[in-house]
């Protein structure tokens, strides 16, 4: 974990204050989830599915952010995975942009995976 510090001081330094910080929650009522639960196991007592399937997201989330360059070209991005008390991972994301967006260019912003029963398009 010191490490991860030392890295993001060191962005810091070179890169200044970050362009984004995003926050990303593990959804434990998500489709994977309830795809590979088996012998009713309980989503409590797979604690090495839970973090398998939070990882395999986190990296299709960074993939999209990143290399998609969904707010522009990403300079450098950098992210810390945490557990809450409750069992589920979530993760921190500090990401930095070429271009830095301005206050009037984003609004808050709340996610989530659409349905595909409901929003096909999406």
């Amino acid at each position: 974990m010191h490490e991860y510090a030392q890295d993001a001081i060191t962005y810091v330094r070179n890169g200044r204050k970050p362009s984004l910080f995003i926050t990303y929650t593990f959804n434990p009522n998500c489709k994977e989830m309830a795809q590979n639960l088996t012998n009713g196991h309980s989503k409590i007592d797979r604690h090495d599915l839970v973090s398998r399937i939070f990882r395999q997201m986190l990296i299709k989330v960074m993939n999209v952010l990143v290399k998609g360059q969904v707010f522009g070209f990403v300079k450098y991005w950098f992210y810390s995975i945490q557990w809450q008390k409750r069992g589920l991972p979530h993760s921190h994301i500090l990401i930095w942009l070429t271009n830095t967006l301005r206050p009037n260019h984003i609004d808050i912003i709340s996610a989530e995976i659409p349905n595909t029963s409901t929003d096909k398009n999406l």
